[in-house]
């Protein structure tokens, strides 16, 4: 081999290796910046918390309903795909849906390889042609959404319990009827009359007591004999567990992962907090609220004894993400303090049936 010729195998300059792994690593970093942020990957759903949540819950899609109502399912179809790419705006469950991912970035820090966490599921009747304008809206408010059920035109009530629904929310009142008939938690969903501020950082969730987390049992007692009764039955079967009602098991569920920071030390830096906001007295029916989450090892962190007020200005302290009742004059008060709150269409509340306002009308979820 010739000297100087270019094929002959040269010794590295003394520092030459120490130099490029600087420059390599700074390269390195540039194009990762640049490259999409991997998202994390969706947990099993019968490992999650799932919640099922309604097209026209998350977002505000009241000029398509419009069209839907006045002109038909195609010209509706039509629309949707002319403004794909048009973002909706977000709707009333919006916020307890950034709520949930913010407490499962939490849980992901600290639990890294677990899948007890939130799982968000858009359930929707909608044509299929329509996902990608729902796509587009999840993708352009960095929801991280991964599961879709596209319906088009049939119920989705039968694919809940497939998806290990722990709660449905929906703005059609007859398919959250449908859903607690088969044994699922659901509520239908209100916007508030304004909007109030909530916390970014901590999911804080209300729940009436009877016919929501508790069954319907003390207000038959009230609705048959008055309640000079209801405090005698009440008094009388203080030791005695009331049975569960549609919304425990989500309570159970949240419980569950509160347990989850406790154990870290994070009990009062939880980043879920859960409310009991109901018209009973404490003097003479509360404790039988109580003694019952004790005897399904479930708790509270607050509990708010109201004895018939008005609910509406203690949520507006509050400030849930989400209310639950099961009277609709209750889910009217707390709208009108600007709280989210959804109706729970369970029990002798609903005997007759309570009817949704107009704007509930059967739909393209």
């Amino acid at each position: 081999m010739e000297l100087g010729d270019p094929r002959e195998p040269r010794e590295p300059r003394p520092g030459a290796e120490t130099a490029a792994a600087p420059l390599w690593e700074e390269t390195k970093t540039f194009y990762d910046n640049l490259a999409p942020k991997k998202k994390p990957k969706s947990p099993k759903p019968q490992n999650a918390v799932t919640i099922a949540v309604s097209s026209r819950a998350l977002f505000r899609m009241d000029e398509e309903q419009r069209i839907y109502t006045e002109q038909g399912v195609e010209e509706y179809v039509r629309y949707q795909l002319e403004h794909e790419n048009e973002p909706f705006s977000p709707g009333p469950a919006f916020p307890f849906v950034k709520a949930l991912e913010a407490v499962n970035r939490r849980l992901r820090e600290l639990y890294p390889d677990s899948e007890d966490i939130f799982d968000i599921v858009l359930v929707t009747n909608n044509h299929a042609q329509v996902g990608v304008r729902l796509i587009n809206s999840i993708n352009h408010y960095d929801l991280f959404i991964e599961r879709f059920c596209m319906t088009g035109g049939n119920s989705p009530i039968c694919y809940l319990k497939a998806y290990h629904t722990n709660l449905y929310l929906s703005a059609d009142a007859e398919k959250v009827r449908e859903a607690i008939d088969e044994g699922i938690a659901a509520a239908t969903i209100f916007s508030p009359s304004r909007d109030v501020a909530v916390s970014q950082s901590q999911l804080r969730v209300a729940f009436d007591g009877d016919a929501v987390l508790f069954s319907d049992e003390s207000e038959r007692i009230v609705k048959a004999h008055g309640l000079d009764r209801f405090f005698e039955h009440e008094k009388a079967h203080e030791n005695k567990p009331l049975a569960q009602g549609p919304l425990k098991g989500f309570l159970e569920a949240l419980g569950r992962l509160q347990k989850k920071f406790y154990s870290k030390g994070l009990r009062l830096e939880c980043p879920i907090r859960t409310y009991l906001v109901t018209a009973r007295s404490a003097a003479s029916s509360g404790a039988r609220a109580l003694k019952t989450l004790r005897s399904w090892g479930l708790e509270t962190d607050e509990a708010l004894f109201l004895a018939g007020a008005p609910k509406g200005p203690l949520l507006e302290k509050i400030r849930p993400h989400i209310f639950f009742d099961d009277q609709m004059f209750h889910v009217a008060g707390a709208q009108e303090m600007g709280t989210v709150a959804a109706h729970v269409p369970y029990g002798v509340a609903q005997t007759p049936q309570q009817a949704a306002p107009a704007k509930q009308a059967p739909s393209a979820q």
